[in-house]
């Protein structure tokens, strides 16, 4: 199971979020220094989102991201992609996968596009509230269940997910190890867990629940979660 260190960037800062809120950020400093130690750790893979962007819709860091990219471990990355040319930049910055949420929903032409273009650098970012697909920075509710919309990416080709529960997202209460479990055996997907991981214990019963990947944000920001250990674990 691949472990990908979370780092999400709001206005040029690395920070982690409670329960998705804008207003309740927690500051971690420089996102470079924080891929910097991540990789010290064995990461094999990191997740970077633009939070600023998935926000307002914008992209801002692509900048930052060339410099995490040359750091040498591949890179997923997601947040304030709306457009093709957003994507296009985000993979000239160094994205090695790019994340897609809101735009799969609100413009499935430019998402089959995306993913006709890319293939398996396309990865649909899956948010779920009360088990209802959530999008434009989980300030709003699709009218279509995350699971469907899970089957509908597989349908057209895409073959990763990023699964989050948004009720447990920043909480450390625990994984939605069941909830990612189902996504993955219901549509196809190879589902990355995120959201809720609080211990080395929720890594193991996600990786016994056979998901691809897991996405540690605020437990290894915390010291909850040693991420040098956790990925010798998991290995």
């Amino acid at each position: 199971m691949i472990l990908f260190p979370a780092i999400d960037i709001l206005e040029g800062r690395a920070v982690r979020l409670l329960y998705g809120k804008k207003d309740k950020a927690t500051d971690y400093g420089d996102p470079v220094d924080r891929a910097k130690e991540w990789i010290d750790c064995g990461a094999e893979f990191l997740h970077v989102v633009d939070l600023s962007g998935a926000f307002d819709g914008g992209s801002h860091i692509n900048g930052t991201l060339e410099k995490i990219a040359r750091l040498g471990v591949p890179v997923q990355s997601g947040g304030g992609l709306r457009r093709a040319s957003d994507v296009k930049d985000r993979f000239e910055a160094g994205a090695a996968r790019v994340v897609l949420g809101t735009v799969c929903y609100t413009d499935p032409e430019l998402f089959a596009a995306l993913v006709a273009a890319y293939g398996e650098k396309i990865v649909a970012g899956i948010d779920a509230k009360d088990g209802l697909l959530s999008i434009k920075g989980w300030t709003e509710t699709a009218d279509v269940t995350a699971e469907s919309f899970g089957r509908k990416a597989a349908g057209m080709g895409v073959c990763y997910a990023v699964f989050t529960d948004i009720s447990k997202d920043g909480a450390m209460q625990g994984a939605s190890v069941e909830e990612s479990r189902k996504m993955q055996e219901k549509t196809g997907l190879s589902v990355i867990a995120s959201g809720g991981i609080a211990s080395l214990d929720d890594l193991m019963k996600i990786k016994a629940a056979g998901l691809y990947g897991a996405i540690l944000g605020r437990s290894i920001y915390t010291g909850a979660i040693d991420l040098k250990e956790a990925i010798h674990a998991c290995q």
